[in-house]
């Protein structure tokens, strides 16, 4: 289903770690809609990216603050918020994983998402009108080795996310979360290597490992792109009706349990 440049247009987007990857796809992917796209991240996006960037750090609750300020000062407003900003820390045994990774993980993933909404729905709510999607992970449901507190995070995040769709639903908010599968994005990339190095094999042979770990029909992972276009759909007037779900987008990951 397409999405239609006039049903963008005039919408005010903030993208969060935007500077590559799922979110530099789905800055792009309003953009190209028609719509203002406002990105946020530690490092400026390419510069042919339509788009207006803020510097911000979502590590802490004064930078997201910070970040809602400068973005209602910008645009004005902000219709549509992507919660995209995330990390996922080194891949450790569960029960030698310290504080400070847990912390981390909780930090980036579920607070930063907290609290650049506190700043920002508000404004939603007063207009009765206002999409939130947060990015979350499969991982949530299929946790994988060594990845429990990036896993544990995003569960956090879902569950954050549908409690605020109750919250703001009767104002003509909308909250959706959307959880991708094993997307090879440059983050993803890394933690490949990070994986790769441990167990002494190359990238694509830990690639090819997970792709028959996950099941995954499709026989691939996906691309930024496949992400984006389900993110765009979820945000525009076609979604209207939608509210308080998860929507995996992961080419039918079939876990092995």
């Amino acid at each position: 289903m397409t999405i239609d440049h006039e049903e963008l247009t005039g919408l005010r987007v903030l993208v969060t770690g935007a500077s590559r990857g799922l979110g530099l796809a789905t800055a792009r992917r309003f953009a190209a809609g028609g719509a203002t796209v406002l990105t946020a991240s530690r490092t400026a996006p390419p510069d042919d990216l339509a788009a207006t960037f803020i510097p911000a750090d979502l590590r802490s609750a004064e930078g997201a603050a910070e970040l809602g300020r400068r973005a209602v000062e910008s645009a004005g407003g902000i219709d549509v918020l992507v919660d995209n900003a995330g990390a996922e820390s080194r891949p450790a045994p569960t029960l030698e994983r310290s504080d400070a990774s847990w912390l981390a993980d909780l930090e980036m993933n579920l607070l930063s998402a907290v609290r650049l909404d506190r700043a920002l729905v508000p404004g939603m709510v007063e207009r009765g009108s206002g999409v939130v999607v947060h990015v979350s992970s499969i991982a949530s449901h299929i946790p994988q080795p060594h990845e429990a507190s990036y896993a544990a995070s995003k569960a956090a995040l879902n569950a954050y996310s549908r409690e605020l769709a109750t919250a703001v639903g009767t104002r003509g908010v909308r909250v959706v979360c959307v959880l991708p599968g094993f997307v090879v994005t440059e983050g993803a990339a890394e933690h490949l290597q990070h994986l790769a190095d441990d167990q002494g094999v190359t990238v694509e042979e830990v690639q090819r490992r997970l792709v028959e770990r996950l099941q995954v029909p499709m026989g691939r992972p996906g691309r930024p792109e496949d992400v984006a276009e389900l993110i765009v759909f979820l945000a525009s007037d076609r979604g209207r009706w939608l509210t308080g779900a998860q929507y995996r987008v992961d080419g039918g990951i079939i876990p092995v349990v």
